[in-house]
């Protein structure tokens, strides 16, 4: 049986569970059946634990199978791979979360690195600004990997993350838009370090009309929880209005608006909306 060998870091562990009157010690950690555990350094020598939902079923007729990356894996992993295989339509997906060796499902020091802007000396406490290089890992050596194990439709990739996550995946869009089709940012926190993705908006926008960006197929879309704080949701708002201006490009962009969801809940809550949007309600 395929599995991913024991997910000692995703929410689901039994490690202090009582199974038939085992002792913890005796329990094993849950495994997944049809996925696997991939162990990954980047350049520089940090540790990511790659964590694939295999594809099921013939390849599509496009040649390839989409590619979901996911960030924040330890986390999010386990839900959005039960999801995926509830609907035997989303099943002829790769997805691939991108975590860490970590026993909590989010490792805060880890992911402020890789998913943040620099910072100045006297603000970088946690260890800050390595958006350009965790971009790197996942361009020059997680997809490169992921092409080799797997049949991948390249016009088929897409990004999904959460808070930081979804501000990384902005960020990406507007700094390496050939990189991902579609980007889900679950409540991108666009307010981070007094709203710097505005400059690289600005930077994003003025290729666009100077017609040195190719938007053909690319979407970004934005989910936030009714009960996140107003100023957030209305930043949201506003980026996507300001990208409507590039639709003609080829760009599209929304907001989707979560009732009764914070900012914790609700990555879970639009799990399966997500998977919906990225593999039904569109030819990408």
């Amino acid at each position: 049986m395929s599995g991913l060998s024991w997910l000692r870091s995703a929410a689901l562990t039994v490690g202090t569970l009582l199974l038939g009157g085992l002792s913890a010690a005796q329990a094993e950690p849950v495994s997944l059946d049809g996925t696997e555990l991939w162990a990954m350094k980047s350049a520089e020598g940090r540790d990511y634990r790659i964590m694939i939902s295999l594809p099921e079923g013939d390849v599509p007729y496009t040649g390839g199978y989409p590619v979901i990356y996911l960030l924040d894996g330890n986390a999010y992993f386990p839900a959005f791979h039960a999801a995926k295989r509830a609907q035997k339509r989303w099943r002829g997906v790769v997805l691939v979360a991108i975590g860490y060796p970590s026993d909590t499902p989010l490792d805060f020091a880890r992911r402020a690195f890789d998913l943040s802007p620099p910072q100045p000396p006297e603000r970088n406490e946690p260890a800050q600004g390595g958006q350009d290089l965790f971009l790197d890992f996942i361009e020059q050596r997680l997809m490169p990997r992921v092409n080799q194990r797997f049949k991948v439709d390249q016009d088929q990739r897409s990004l999904v993350g959460h808070s930081f996550g979804g501000m990384f995946g902005v960020y990406a869009l507007f700094t390496r838009p050939a990189l991902f089709q579609h980007v889900v940012a679950i409540s991108p926190s666009l307010w981070w370090r007094d709203r710097y993705l505005l400059e690289h908006e600005r930077a994003f926008t003025q290729q666009a009309h100077a017609g040195q960006l190719d938007l053909t197929h690319r979407s970004l879309t934005m989910w936030v929880g009714d009960r996140e704080m107003p100023q957030e949701i209305q930043d949201m708002r506003a980026l996507q209005r300001r990208l409507e201006n590039l639709s003609q490009y080829g760009l599209r962009s929304d907001v989707q608006i979560e009732a009764g969801e914070d900012h914790m809940s609700i990555p879970f809550r639009v799990t399966t909306r997500v998977l919906e949007e990225l593999l039904t309600t569109r030819r990408f």
